[in-house]
C-alpha cells in the first residue's frame, strides 16, 4: 500500500506501553484516493544524509481536515 501524507501543527497524547507520548497527526491519502491520517510519534533521516531540506519541509504544516479534526479525542488518548 502506497500512502501520501501531509504534516499537521495538530499534536495528540497517546498511550504507548502505558506512557503518555505526543503524537503529530498527518493526513492524505492512499494511491487509490481514499482519505486516511496518522499518529506520527518519531520520524528521522539517517545519519550520514543531509537533512535540511528534510526539516524545512517538515516545519510545513497543513491544517486539519474536518474528518481529522472530528476525530473523538477518546479514540487517541
Amino acid at each position: 500500500m502506497r500512502v501520501t501524507l501531509d504534516s499537521t501543527d495538530k499534536i495528540v497524547t497517546v498511550i504507548i506501553n502505558g506512557q503518555e507520548v505526543p503524537a503529530r497527526i498527518w493526513q492524505g491519502h492512499t494511491a487509490a484516493g481514499v482519505p486516511c491520517h496518522a499518529y506520527i510519534t518519531r520520524i528521522a533521516v539517517a545519519r550520514d544524509k543531509d537533512a535540511a531540506e528534510f526539516e524545512r519541509d517538515l516545519a510545513e504544516t497543513a491544517p486539519l481536515r474536518p474528518d481529522v479534526q472530528a476525530i473523538p479525542l477518546r479514540l487517541v488518548f
